[in-house]
């Protein structure tokens, strides 16, 4: 008998390389970074594209270009690649910056607009991005619906001009400071049948009437969470991203851009810088192992990475790829802090102005929903499952 073998889908893209001019755009990075923490203008974090919202620092990088890069200059933009894009992002999240202000609306609102945005919305929102001066959240998760977007409950009814917004949004980071965000919604009734039909997109104006924002403290007792709920809440046509009934397309091209970044697994890197600083000149042969698995791995994880970002630069959506680095990325993540805890006898200290104690009590306390945004992991493999036809 004659086997007919299986062919599987490529789960993420071939490797590639950056152009030579990435080393000057990163040396030119890196010199700002040094600057601006020799004059102590913030200190390294943990989890910075979360945690640290800094609105000064966000319009310096503006100011040198380095947000918007992918935005057309028609739009106020800088007409550059993603993989610019990407060398930026890693410095950034690398050094520990503050860069939670601009984040979503540059990672994932801006490549939306000009996928699926209509030009008065790109108009009205691009520059501004650009210019670090309009910030955006995610309107995705839903109480009670957890990684199940299909699940999603918000209403959006038709009115006279417009759309009726009636529900609740959860997790929301930075509502209380951002100008807008996507909200998924369903437009239609629900059908058993296909749970992804009858869902759109709108663009809520966050101070909009009806619109109440209500903070979800952390442990620490930071305020990045929210939960935003739609009291009838009234939506121009204009306000429509994309198609009518199109949004479970739209917003899975969307995870694309949230789920394969360096964030996801760069999120503890000062930490890991950190321990390495604590551990310099250690001859323990368990210790370099450790690290050297670490180092392995954070290597690998890039290079997959860089290889969605060359996907998307080329107009790709590559949800499965992007699926299996977020997963494989934040469960990293939540490996430094483990190998950080165990090789060396500092505890965390919350208290701390700066250094280890300071960065490992940031990790440990941002670490539980690493695996959660974005999608839990669970949900992941099963978008990989389905991907490769196992399920």
């Amino acid at each position: 008998m004659i086997l007919t073998p299986i062919r599987l889908p490529v789960l993420v893209p071939p490797p590639i390389d950056l152009p030579p001019t990435a080393a000057v755009l990163r040396a030119q990075v890196r010199a700002f970074l040094a600057q601006e923490q020799a004059a102590g203008a913030w200190r390294p974090r943990a989890d910075v594209w979360l945690s640290g919202w800094d609105e000064r620092f966000t319009r310096e990088l503006a100011r040198r270009g380095w947000l918007g890069i992918t935005i057309p200059v028609e739009y106020g933009g800088h007409g550059g690649s993603s993989l610019e894009r990407y060398v930026v992002t890693e410095e950034l999240l690398a050094a520990g910056a503050p860069v939670a202000a601009h984040w979503v609306a540059d990672r994932q609102i801006g490549p939306t607009l000009l996928r699926f945005g209509t030009e008065e919305q790109r108009r009205r929102y691009l520059p501004r991005i650009a210019t670090g001066e309009c910030y955006f959240g995610i309107g995705m998760s839903e109480p009670d619906a957890g990684s199940d977007l299909a699940a999603v409950r918000t209403r959006a009814e038709r009115v006279d001009g417009g759309w009726e917004l009636t529900g609740t949004k959860v997790w929301t980071s930075g509502a209380h400071r951002a100008h807008a965000f996507f909200a998924l919604a369903r437009s239609a009734p629900r059908d058993e049948a296909d749970r992804h039909a009858g869902l759109s997109q709108f663009i809520v104006e966050l101070d909009s009437p009806g619109v109440a924002i209500r903070p979800i403290p952390l442990l620490t007792g930071a305020h990045h969470f929210n939960e935003v709920v739609f009291d009838a809440v009234f939506v121009p046509d204009a306000m429509v991203l994309g198609e009518v009934g199109a949004g479970w397309h739209q917003v899975t091209g969307e995870l694309a851009f949230e789920r394969s970044g360096p964030e996801r697994f760069l999120s503890t890197f000062p930490l890991l810088t950190a321990l390495v600083g604590e551990l310099v000149g250690s001859s323990d042969a368990g210790v370099e192992r450790d690290l050297g698995a670490l180092v392995s791995r954070l290597w690998t994880l890039r290079r997959m990475s860089l290889a969605v970002a060359g996907s998307l630069a080329c107009g790709e959506a590559p949800e499965l790829a992007a699926a299996v680095v977020k997963d494989l990325g934040t469960r990293f993540e939540n490996e430094i802090i483990d190998t950080a805890r165990r090789l060396v006898a500092i505890p965390p200290n919350p208290g701390a102005e700066h250094g280890y104690a300071r960065l490992l009590a940031d990790a440990v306390l941002h670490a539980p929903g690493f695996t959660l945004r974005g999608g839990t992991n669970e949900v992941l493999r099963g978008i990989v499952a389905r991907g490769m036809g196992l399920r």
